[in-house]
């Protein structure tokens, strides 16, 4: 299955029900306050192939947000942190572009990149998608204990699950 179109839907699909069915249930906290999230859904905004156009990465990520919030109940909170991740997504791959520069013909996958560039990656992209997250869902400034801690806490959950996912399926693109 070579075509990244088709790649992609599937991706999309299974990525957005694996979330909304199974993940939406794996939450821990104390008192009432949920700190920690298990979120891989943004995996599909870090596999999409570099050559996507900006317009259509942030389609397709308001699109998986919309999806992902229809699932959990909530009013545009995954829609606001996904689209942002996927505004933010060109400028984190300028940033850590290799020197030798991308190949725009590929998806930036540990298999292409490198499992340290990869992690890098997924590592920033996931630390900003969740603090939009949560200061979407906080929207306040009073809160910012509670914005880190469960970013923090929800970021090593998610962050070992993705790479758990990427070594598993090792995507080539």
């Amino acid at each position: 299955m070579s075509n990244p179109i088709v790649v992609n839907i599937i991706r999309f699909v299974v990525l957005l029900l694996l979330q909304g069915l199974f993940l939406k249930r794996i939450s821990d906290g104390w008192d009432g306050w949920f700190y920690v999230h298990v979120i891989l859904y943004p995996l599909f905004i870090l596999l999409l192939p570099l050559r996507t156009p900006r317009v259509a990465v942030l389609l397709l990520s308001f699109a998986l947000g919309l999806g992902v919030d229809l699932f959990y109940g909530t009013l545009g909170i995954h829609t606001a942190a996904t689209t942002f991740m996927g505004y933010a997504r060109a400028y984190i791959l300028n940033i850590l572009e290799p020197r030798e520069g991308y190949n725009v013909n590929y998806s930036p996958t540990a298999k292409r990149m490198g499992m340290a560039w990869f992690v890098r990656y997924a590592a920033v992209m996931m630390g900003l998608h969740l603090l939009a997250y949560y200061s979407v869902d906080a929207f306040s400034p009073v809160f910012i204990l509670d914005i880190l801690l469960k970013a923090a806490f929800s970021f090593l959950l998610s962050m070992a699950l993705l790479i758990m996912a990427t070594y598993i399926f090792n995507p080539q693109d």
